[in-house]
């Protein structure tokens, strides 16, 4: 056995002692070289007051998540070939070919069908919504306005899936009914409670870029200039109590019309 000889108070110590000497102390010390890792606990438990535990914190509420997409009645029924229309490539791009006339349909029926595929994101529904929803509003605007109560519950369901391809697509449609129709303005003035809610959560939820450039203003794809948009066309189109109901709704509105 190798021995050192060092004069640390006039004793000898071996090499292995010596080494063990040199450790550095514990920054735990004097309780101990470890510490347990704390116990994760429900909150409001007894067990929360014992030592060492932490408390699992509260789930995230998720109020700005987007629902998963689901089969709509308009998906349903395009793939029964229940509606009169085909999308037709001409040289200038795509439009809706109808087979029948647009003043001879019953707006009850297919008018509302064509507002609960709002809720459709892909291709091709959504080029056939909004295109069919434009013709039936430019060639039988007069057929409308006995519609706009079937359309409230398609346009609410449209804004909940929270997807921003879905909302700018149905706040444009929103801002299409109200502006090529008469009166329909005001008929919307009573169901502001049930279409707003969602307007007033992404009213300004615009992104921060810092020095970038947000293409998607100049596209028309930004979901708070859409909103911004749809809010003073509703006040304008809506008569004289519009702005108090959206005011109600929508605390952060500034008329466009009184200032």
């Amino acid at each position: 056995m190798n021995m050192v000889l060092l004069p640390v108070c006039g004793s000898v110590m071996c090499g292995k002692d010596f080494r063990h000497s040199l450790k550095k102390p514990s920054p735990n010390y004097p309780y101990g070289y470890k510490t347990k890792k704390p116990r994760v606990v429900p909150a409001f438990t007894i067990q929360a007051l014992q030592k060492n535990t932490r408390v699992i914190p509260p789930p995230k509420c998720g109020i700005y998540d987007p629902l998963p997409p689901r089969p709509t009645m308009f998906r349903k029924c395009y793939q029964r070939g229940e509606f009169p229309v085909s999308i037709e490539f001409t040289t200038i791009g795509k439009r809706l070919a109808w087979k029948v006339p647009i003043e001879k349909l019953d707006f009850h029926h297919y008018l509302p069908m064509f507002f609960d595929g709002l809720a459709e994101g892909t291709y091709p529904f959504n080029f056939i919504v909004e295109q069919g929803i434009h013709d039936l509003v430019t060639k039988g605007s007069y057929k409308v306005l006995p519609v706009v109560p079937q359309l409230i519950i398609p346009i609410k369901n449209a804004l909940a899936t929270k997807r921003p391809s879905v909302l700018c697509h149905a706040l444009k449609c929103i801002q299409m009914l109200v502006t090529g129709c008469d009166r329909v303005g005001e008929a919307l003035v009573p169901y502001y409670r049930q279409i707003l809610p969602t307007l007033n959560l992404f009213k300004d939820r615009n992104r921060n870029i810092g020095s970038g450039i947000d293409h998607t203003t100049t596209r028309g794809e930004n979901v708070a200039d859409l909103i911004e948009d749809t809010l003073q066309i509703l006040e304008r189109y809506g008569g004289p109590d519009a702005f108090i109901n959206i005011k109600y709704m929508i605390p952060t509105y500034e008329s466009c019309v009184q200032n």
